[in-house]
């Protein structure tokens, strides 16, 4: 009988076209899996911290947006 805690893996990953793509964002120190809280993301592992605004300023300078 397949246990319920090996389930839980299938709400990280998602097959499509015949390959694997991660569903969560990936913590940059460590590789691990980062929580997605509603202003930030957070590494409970190596307590790396990323906020969700200074990503979106990031993003806008790649494109090249002036704000």
């Amino acid at each position: 009988m397949i246990e319920k805690k090996d389930l839980r893996i299938l709400k990280l990953y998602k097959v499509e076209d015949n390959k694997v793509r991660r569903l969560k964002k990936i913590c940059p120190r460590c590789g691990r899996f980062m929580a997605e809280h509603e202003d930030r993301y957070h590494c409970g592992y190596c307590g790396y911290r990323e906020f969700k605004q200074n990503i979106e300023r990031r993003c806008i300078k790649e494109i090249g947006i002036q704000i």
